[in-house]
């Protein structure tokens, strides 16, 4: 395992790398509020299946990623910076794994990209056209996400976040290891970082600020605690109707944090999923 800096364009993304280049490439979209710490022992466990695994810090988090302004976060870019990743690596082909707003990049990838990638497993966030339906109309979603509204503010959540050292964050962060929880300070202990995972949000939550997608058709496995704090089960069962290909449910007795907390059956459900579709590379 190695960190690498990816330059693309005038950007460059911090990445953690681990396995042999030339074997099939796997790339991880961690969440908010993580970083690509959140995919080492899954990272570990696929380099082990003959796999190329990159975990981004993604735009915002990276230090050198982290352009100014709500505009330089709407999802056509979040979207790009990852296709542009696996281009820096000559990869026409490659399976995608994303959590939370990683997932949310990952479900416009895979529909938008379809021809890129091999297998798609997404953690916690169902197809997103089938979350801002119950956003719009179910009050139990509504009321999941009500912290929205506060991260669309400007100037505000960050004092709100910063306050008694991060104190909200780390009780999110209570099933995380130590050392998870002192990379992710690193990171959001910058001001612009801060903002700029706060600006995901900013860009493209919001009417008028989401470009609709429909079905998907390349092999998906969903992944969905059903204690989610964020997540509602009315998203995840209207989620299942974009699915026109290989598809797999799997609900687990979890909550958001399902690398931490479900790791054994995540990580299992996810190592079986790729093997399915996974490549025999041939000298």
């Amino acid at each position: 395992m190695q960190i690498q800096q990816i330059k693309i364009n005038d950007l460059e993304f911090d990445c953690r790398v681990s396995g042999d280049q030339q074997n099939e490439l796997v790339i991880l979209l961690h969440g908010f509020p993580e970083t690509s710490h959140m995919w080492i022992e899954l990272m570990n466990t696929l380099t082990s299946m003959g796999l190329f695994c990159v975990a981004p810090n993604m735009r915002g988090y990276s230090k050198n990623a982290c352009p100014k302004g709500v505009k330089n976060y709407k999802m056509k870019y979040l979207v790009q910076d990852i296709v542009d990743i696996a281009n820096s690596f000559h990869k026409d082909k490659f399976h995608l794994i994303g959590h939370d707003w990683g997932a949310v990049i990952g479900w416009n990838i895979v529909h938008d990209y379809k021809e890129r990638i091999i297998s798609w497993t997404g953690l916690s966030v169902p197809h997103i056209e089938a979350f801002f339906k119950a956003l719009e109309t179910d009050k139990e979603q509504q009321q999941k996400s009500s912290y929205i509204k506060l991260f669309s503010l400007p100037f505000i959540p960050e004092m709100r976040i910063r306050k008694n050292d991060f104190e909200k964050f780390r009780n999110l962060w209570k099933n995380s290891t130590p050392e998870e929880v002192t990379d992710y300070l690193s990171v959001f202990r910058n001001k612009k970082s801060l903002t700029a995972a706060l600006n995901y949000y900013r860009a493209n939550v919001g009417k008028g600020k989401t470009t609709p997608i429909g079905n998907i058709e390349i092999p998906t496995l969903f992944i969905w605690g059903n204690k989610d704090l964020a997540i509602g089960g009315v998203s995840v069962e209207n989620g299942h109707q974009y699915m026109k290909g290989d598809y797999i449910y799997k609900e687990v007795n979890g909550g958001h944090w399902l690398m931490q907390t479900n790791y054994t059956e995540v990580t299992t459900a996810i190592t079986e999923h790729i093997s399915k579709y996974k490549t025999v590379l041939v000298d």
